[in-house]
């Protein structure tokens, strides 16, 4: 059967009264063909999240209203795999509530690490697409570190890079850690070609549901949007990561160890929605972006500055550069279609900018 996680929003949650709920969800399920299996509650951020097979959401929907009136704000279909990468297996329960390992309440927050790394070429104007690839010996070392952690890598098709998720986020953040200090070890002593890269590491936490359609969707897009912020070697983390982790003890690593401000963290949340929905037009551009977003355009451009270390006119540039990357990697379009999907109208153009930032010609694409 089918697997569901769906999402409550409680103003002062009682723990007794949560398991009164379940119980009353448990007496009416046989009726509707439901099994509510557990639940994680989340006192402090008001949030209840229950795990439900079920044929369809409108039977979870169904048992919610009979046994207690209180229905979610949100149902998604999970993945069974995908569920206990995420969340885990074999969990302590009390009364149906997911417990942690102290024996605390598991708020079911999860960290989600995003290492965005590539090869680097000293040969300016390379034609050899493959400088651009992660060599074998720095993605063999990343996962030999993830595990150490418990960490769990996360296999997405639709990333360069390497993601991993962490029930803990000490345990991400010292991860992070490691991985930027045994990275930069190497590349200092360059012992060989493997270690002519650069890297740029993205940390996000967040609740596996909220009003988006997929499982932990906001988290995963957070950490890769924060690994493309960060400057080459640098760990940047969420509000929320910072939040749980005590990163002012951390030992001091050669490079920064960034935590942002929520406010800044909804602030990027805009910038790149507007700016990724507006890829592709090649007529979009800072005055566009001030309009959308709602701000001057000097007030753009610090704002933009002080979160990300760019221009706006850089920031709408490397993210253009980056789908690139990624559209170069999949070996599917021409030089010209990718030049449009990206709104540059002159290949050319995109051609030596592209050359500009990564030091290989975009015109050969087979990689």
């Amino acid at each position: 059967m089918p697997l569901f996680m769906d999402y409550h929003i409680v103003s002062d949650i009682s723990i007794d009264a949560v398991k009164r709920g379940h119980m009353a969800d448990r007496s009416v399920q046989d009726k509707y063909g439901v099994k509510y299996i557990q639940f994680w509650v989340n006192q402090e951020a008001g949030t209840i999240f229950c795990l439900i097979e079920a044929p369809d959401k409108e039977s979870c929907e169904g048992v919610h209203q009979e046994a207690h009136g209180n229905i979610a704000c949100n149902i998604v279909k999970v993945e069974s795999g995908f569920y206990k990468l995420f969340m885990g297996e074999s969990h302590q329960l009390d009364h149906g509530i997911v417990l942690g390992k102290n024996g605390d309440l598991d708020k079911a927050y999860r960290f989600v690490l995003a290492i965005n790394i590539w090869g680097i070429t000293k040969a300016a104007g390379s034609n050899n697409m493959k400088h651009l690839i992660i060599p074998y010996k720095p993605k063999k070392l990343i996962r030999q570190i993830i595990p150490s952690y418990e960490g769990r890598e996360i296999k997405n098709p639709d990333y360069d890079g390497i993601l991993c998720v962490f029930t803990q986020a000490e345990e991400s953040m010292d991860c992070a850690i490691e991985i930027q200090k045994e990275l930069l070890k190497r590349i200092d002593k360059q012992e060989d070609e493997s270690w002519n890269i650069t890297f740029k590491i993205g940390i996000g936490g967040g609740q596996p549901v909220t009003m988006s359609d997929q499982f932990f969707e906001q988290t995963v897009v957070l950490a890769r949007r924060l690994s493309l912020i960060a400057d080459d070697g640098e760990i940047v983390a969420s509000n929320i990561v910072n939040k749980f982790t005590t990163t002012e003890e951390k030992p001091k690593s050669r490079t920064a160890l960034k935590a942002i401000q929520l406010a800044e963290e909804e602030f990027l949340k805009k910038l790149f929605d507007i700016t990724e929905k507006n890829l592709s037009d090649n007529a979009f551009n800072v005055e566009r972006l001030c309009h959308e977003i709602g701000i001057s355009r000097t007030q753009l451009y610090r704002k933009v500055k002080a979160t990300t270390g760019r221009s706006p006119v850089a920031f709408i540039r490397d993210l253009r550069l980056n789908r690139a990357l990624s559209l170069i990697k999949e070996n599917r379009y021409n030089l010209s279609e990718i030049a449009l999907e990206i709104g540059y109208n002159n290949p050319s153009y995109f051609s030596k900018c592209f050359r500009d930032k990564y030091g290989v010609n975009a015109s050969n694409v087979a990689v």
